[in-house]
C-alpha cells in the first residue's frame, strides 16, 4: 500500500525548484502570485532562473537545491518549475531519509517522471503528475487544470472524464496508477527506478517526438513485458508529433494501438494528461477506478 503525504492547508509552504532544464525566473511570476493568493507561502529554490548550458544549474547545484527542499520539514510541497532533461543525472544521488520522516507532495511531469518513479519505488510514496509553474501563465488561477491542482492539494478527489475514442477498449479496472512521459518510462526500463506495471493502470503521454521513435519506444515497452499484465492503459496527449521525409505511414494513435496486447484490460485514448494545457493532476501511486464505456471514460480516485 502506497503512502501519501499530508494535504496542504493555508499557511503551508510550497517550494519551487528546477531539477532539470533551465527556466527563466519571470516565467514563474504568475505561479508565485497565484500560490500566495491561495494562502500559501512560497520558498524559491536557487535553481529557478539559474542556468548552466541547457540545465538549471550544474548537476551538483540542482541536486543540492532539490535535496534541500526534500529535507526541509517546513516545505509541505515541492513544485517543479519545468521538466526538460536532467533528472536522471542526479536521481541516484538523492537521499530520502528526511523526506520519509516528513513527506511532502512532489509536483511535476515530463522529465519529473523520473522522480515520480523513484519516489514510487524507493519510498512507496505517492506524488503528483500535474501542471508545473509555467502552466499558471495559461489563464492563471482561473485555469481549470490549475484549479484542479489546488483541489487535489487540499484533499479533494476530482473525477476526470474523457471523450469516447474509436480505439478505446471497454472495461473497468481498479488499481494503483503509474506512468508519465513515454520517453522517460521507456528510459527507466532496466534501471532501479523502472515502474512495476503488473496489475496497475499505466498512463502515457509525450511531446515533440518522431513517429518512428514512438513506435520504437512502444516496442521497447512491449518487449520488456511492461504492457502484458496491466490492469488498464491510459493514453494521454501526444502533441507536436513529427514525421520523416518519407512518411512513417501511421498516426501516433495507430502506432500505439498496434503494440497493445489483445488482453482484456480497458484502454482509453485522448485522456487529458499531456504537455499541453489539458493536463489534469493525477496521483502516481494513487488507487483509481478506470471505467471505459462506448459513451464515456471516467477515472475516479478511491
Amino acid at each position: 500500500m502506497m503512502l501519501q503525504p499530508p494535504y496542504l492547508r493555508k499557511g503551508d509552504t510550497i517550494g519551487i525548484v528546477c531539477p532539470s532544464g533551465y527556466m527563466p525566473a519571470e516565467k514563474a511570476a504568475v505561479c508565485i502570485q497565484t500560490l500566495k493568493s491561495w494562502g500559501f507561502k512560497v520558498r524559491i529554490g536557487k535553481t529557478l532562473g539559474n542556468q548552466f548550458h541547457y540545465f538549471a544549474g550544474t548537476d551538483a547545484e540542482r541536486l543540492a537545491d532539490l535535496q534541500d527542499m526534500l529535507d526541509d520539514p517546513a516545505v509541505k510541497a515541492i513544485l517543479c518549475g519545468r521538466g526538460g532533461y536532467g533528472m536522471s543525472r542526479i536521481v541516484d544521488e538523492l537521499n530520502f531519509k528526511a523526506f520519509k520522516k516528513s513527506p511532502k507532495w512532489v509536483i511535476g511531469f515530463s522529465d519529473i517522471t523520473v522522480l515520480h518513479a523513484q519516489l514510487y519505488k524507493q519510498c512507496k510514496m505517492a506524488s503528483l503528475h500535474a501542471p508545473m509553474a509555467a502552466a499558471f501563465n495559461d489563464g492563471g488561477a482561473a485555469d481549470i487544470y490549475v484549479q484542479s491542482l489546488r483541489k487535489v492539494l487540499a484533499g479533494q478527489k476530482p473525477v476526470i472524464a474523457a471523450m469516447p475514442h474509436p480505439f478505446n477498449r471497454r472495461g473497468t479496472a481498479t488499481a494503483e496508477l503509474v506512468g508519465g512521459n513515454l520517453s522517460l518510462v521507456a528510459h527507466l526500463i532496466g534501471s532501479p527506478s523502472a515502474y512495476p506495471t503488473k496489475n496497475r493502470i499505466l498512463f502515457l503521454e509525450d511531446v515533440g517526438e518522431y513517429l518512428y521513435n514512438i513506435d520504437r519506444m512502444m516496442i521497447q515497452l512491449k518487449r520488456a513485458g511492461v504492457l502484458d499484465a496491466l490492469a488498464g492503459l491510459i493514453i494521454g496527449g501526444f502533441s507536436d508529433m513529427k514525421d520523416t521525409t518519407i512518411p512513417f505511414g501511421n498516426t501516433v494513435e495507430e502506432i500505439i494501438r498496434m503494440h497493445i496486447p489483445q488482453t482484456a484490460y480497458p484502454v482509453c485514448f485522448g485522456f487529458p494528461v499531456s504537455h499541453e494545457k489539458e493536463n489534469m493532476p493525477v496521483k502516481v501511486g494513487g488507487v483509481y477506478t478506470l471505467t471505459v464505456t462506448p459513451k464515456n471514460v471516467r477515472l475516479r480516485e478511491q
